[in-house]
């Protein structure tokens, strides 16, 4: 399973990666893998603000309906509209068409305060 190094993660499984002033958001492959298939996402409208470590929405699976938290605080700036279509592209690409949501973060040094990939996957190894 990978985790792609240049990005950030939470504890609750989401990654971020810093787009010049924006942050791309989504779930990571191993959260996806929990989950098992994804049939429904429920996203955030452009122009919510996100408070970090509340939830934005939530993924639906065969399984389990999850939430998801924000990684930071910010504004919705951009919304995955496929994922509406094509929920199952958080188990086929998760890093990639997956990205949920694009915010414009209200305080940029939030990124900092999450984990490297590193630290992200010694977290789930442990668990």
């Amino acid at each position: 399973m990978s985790t792609p190094k240049d990005l950030r993660y939470s504890e609750e499984h989401e990654w971020v990666k810093t787009e010049g002033e924006k942050l791309r958001i989504g779930i990571t492959a191993f959260a996806q893998s929990e989950l098992g298939d994804i049939v429904f996402v429920e996203l955030p409208e452009v122009g919510d603000d996100l408070t970090a470590d509340e939830p934005f929405g939530s993924v639906e699976s065969v399984k389990t309906v999850s939430e998801l938290y924000a990684p930071v605080s910010g504004k919705v700036v951009e919304v995955n509209e496929e994922l509406s279509d094509s929920p199952e592209f958080v188990n086929e690409s998760p890093y990639e068409k997956a990205w949920m949501i694009v915010v414009e973060p209200s305080d940029a040094g939030e990124v900092d305060k999450l984990m490297t990939a590193e630290q992200y996957e010694e977290m789930i190894n442990e668990g």
